[in-house]
């Protein structure tokens, strides 16, 4: 959840659209280490939590050179290291 910056709140809708029982409240104490919820109630958070990360935009990587030629995100010629 951290890594992706997803809102707690966001995160426990979620988790209520899949019939969680728990509250916004206990869900943070849960994620915060601070209570033990049933099996069944963290599968459900662990879910929302997947879900929401599919639904964020895919981060960018950096392109690979192929066949000697430079990808369309390389420096451009004049600030490439031409040694061999």
């Amino acid at each position: 959840m951290e890594e992706s910056a997803l809102p707690l709140h966001s995160v426990w809708l979620r988790y209520f659209s899949f019939t969680g029982t728990a509250g916004e409240f206990e869900i943070d104490a849960y994620l915060n280490g601070s209570i033990e919820l049933p099996t069944h109630e963290r599968d459900l958070v662990a879910h929302a939590v997947n879900e929401l990360i599919d639904e964020l935009p895919p981060r960018l990587m950096a392109p690979y050179s192929t066949n000697g030629t430079t990808a369309e995100y390389d420096l451009d010629a004049s600030q490439e290291d031409t040694a061999p």
